[in-house]
């Protein structure tokens, strides 16, 4: 880096030189948005949050997703301002939907945000991603935090804008997805914010912890490692272990790298996850393997599942073309 404070205002000039699909708008340049001209008669979508998650958040403004998305500080969620400023940016004269992650100061923002616009006659809905099941128990499910599983959310309800859908229906595919979705995660080591004197936690050489979030939120145990299959194998059996309003035996997976977690470990775990999905009878017929949402440098992995059914495995697949996401 040049320097910390420089962090995340030269990563969003590199991004957007990078892919002239996007650019940089609002309060300092913190809302990303789409090049191409706002199409009238689409509902908006946007999200937001913290940098440091690359792809995830900016990285999926394009058509059939995003229009626009705020984003702050590292770990740290984006201001009201920039909120605003993304939904003015998506707002076609149908309405926006807000789709962010069940975190406090997101929530808050993007709240005032909605309140500011409404006054100016932006009608906005809100569905929140929450689909870490290690962060509350299935009781209190509306606690859950949004990670990996949000990616199908956006996708969903960004076909569903596509096709020229109101604003109640894209709220509603987007609710629907978050209810379809599971994700738990496992890291390995840390990683470090700029500037910050020390690492996010503290994670022996030889241990591993299951559940951890993406900013370093406690885990469901913390142990020595062990092998992938292993833990391919309890991933697995925890996501089907939680309860689901709909389960189908057609699923798609997203079996991410937290950021430091190479491609090759990624697809020895995937092996093993596909295997057992299939004993359970339950067929993979949809699967992202990559850097999905990441946590900085932080190595370890999330596995992410949405239950499939006719309405949404056609949203799935259809078109969408963002810089790291193309159907």
């Amino acid at each position: 880096m040049n320097a910390p404070d420089a962090f995340v205002d030269d990563m969003l000039e590199g991004l957007c030189a990078a892919y002239p699909s996007l650019r940089q708008d609002g309060p300092g340049g913190r809302v990303i948005r789409t090049q191409h001209a706002l199409r009238r008669d689409k509902v908006g979508v946007v999200s937001g949050g913290g940098s440091g998650h690359l792809p995830l958040f900016t990285g999926y403004v394009g058509r059939g997703l995003l229009d626009a998305c705020a984003i702050g500080d590292v770990f740290a969620g984006p201001s009201v301002e920039a909120c605003a400023a993304a939904i003015r940016a998506a707002d076609g004269g149908r309405g926006v939907l807000r789709l962010y992650g069940n975190y406090g100061g997101d929530r808050m923002n993007f709240d005032l945000a909605g309140d500011l616009l409404e006054a100016e006659g932006i009608r906005t809905t809100t569905v929140l991603g929450s689909d870490d099941i290690a962060s509350a128990s299935p009781a209190e499910s509306g606690k859950r935090r949004g990670v990996a599983g949000i990616l199908y959310a956006y996708k969903l309800a960004g076909a569903m804008a596509d096709r020229g859908a109101d604003l109640d229906e894209v709220t509603r595919i987007a609710a629907k997805a978050v209810s379809h979705a599971r994700t738990i995660g496992c890291a390995l080591s840390p990683c470090q914010i700029p500037g910050a004197a020390a690492p996010t936690f503290t994670l022996g050489d030889d241990e591993i912890e299951m559940g951890m979030g993406i900013h370093g939120e406690p885990g469901i145990w913390r142990a020595a490692l062990r092998p992938a299959d292993a833990i391919a194998d309890e991933m697995v059996e925890r996501l089907l272990g939680d309860p689901a309003q709909v389960r189908s035996h057609r699923i798609s997976v997203i079996v991410n790298s937290l950021g430091a977690t190479p491609l090759e470990e990624l697809f020895i775990l995937y092996r093993r996850i596909k295997a057992q999905f299939a004993a359970a009878d339950i067929d993979v017929v949809h699967s992202l393997v990559g850097r999905w949402v990441t946590s900085m440098e932080m190595a370890g992995v999330s596995l992410s599942l949405l239950y499939l059914d006719d309405e949404l495995e056609p949203l799935l697949t259809a078109p969408c073309d963002c810089p790291f996401w193309k159907v």
